[in-house]
């Protein structure tokens, strides 16, 4: 099936512009060294008797996801899958609240697929959304579900990939001949088997300074040239790495994504 992944934010933590700093990405011109917090979305249609409807899926809601949006014109959300619990991923789950009234008022609550570990973060931050004792009225009419090894969303498999950030083992993804894994410091060896026959591999390449609990651009490189996928796109971009610069010296292959890159992929179905 046809697909689309729209990378809705390729910085880090602190984004950038990264506040209080005048280094030269910082105050580049370039709009593609202008970064807000990770994250992507993929969109397709689905085979249903009337042509097709869009279909949307989300991996993390940062704390930039209501400006991320607007920018893409979202009007419908199918589903969220999280990575990990960190605040540059998680913090925008309140503003899903409007996409998710229109989606309950079609019958469903939007799906919240989560580790065990980040799910029980997300109660305690969001408490006034979860909490059984909830009254908050305008709360966000989503509901936690267990991230498996496979999950199925209208007839397209994601699968979790696990991946190491610093200590703490979190999850990558993989629909049909692509592979999401962000924040990674680490690829165990048994998830290589999981990154077999990639089109598109995204891979975090934070800066060229070693850092305990993210990939440098050294180490991305190394991992992409093990995978072989057919493009690899590097993401969690610092704002030690401007766009233009890192790209002439990335081998062929292999380039920094941006803020609102699209490419057209091919999704699996079941």
């Amino acid at each position: 099936m046809d697909g689309r992944l729209t990378f809705l934010g390729t910085g880090t933590s602190m984004g950038v512009p990264t506040v209080g700093c005048g280094c030269a990405v910082c105050t580049s011109t370039d709009p593609r060294d202008r970064r807000l917090r990770p994250s992507v979305l993929v969109r397709w249609n689905d085979a249903t008797p009337d042509g097709g409807r869009e279909r949307v899926v989300v991996i993390d809601t940062g704390p930039d996801f209501r400006e991320q949006a607007l920018r893409n014109g979202l009007t419908r959300v199918d589903a969220v899958f999280y990575t990990h619990a960190h605040a540059d991923h998680i913090l925008g789950l309140d503003d899903l609240r409007p996409l998710s009234y229109k989606a309950f008022r079609e019958g469903e609550p939007i799906p919240l697929y989560a580790s065990a570990a980040t799910a029980a973060t997300l109660e305690r931050i969001y408490e006034y959304t979860f909490s059984a004792q909830a009254t908050y009225p305008n709360r966000a009419r989503v509901q936690l579900k267990t991230l498996g090894e496979s999950t199925v969303v209208h007839g397209v498999e994601f699968r979790r990939v696990p991946l190491m950030h610093g200590q703490m083992e979190i999850a990558g993804f993989r629909f049909g001949r692509t592979a999401y894994l962000t924040d990674v410091s680490e690829i165990p060896e048994r998830s290589f088997a999981l990154l077999a026959g990639l089109d598109h591999l995204v891979v975090s390449a934070l800066r060229y300074k070693p850092h305990p609990s993210h990939a440098t651009v050294e180490q991305a490189v190394e991992w992409a040239r093990r995978i072989g996928a057919r493009q690899t796109w590097f993401t969690h971009i610092a704002h030690e790495l401007g766009h233009q610069a890192t790209n002439a010296t990335l081998p062929e292959g292999m380039a920094l994504a941006y803020d609102g890159l699209s490419v057209p992929v091919e999704l699996g179905t079941v």
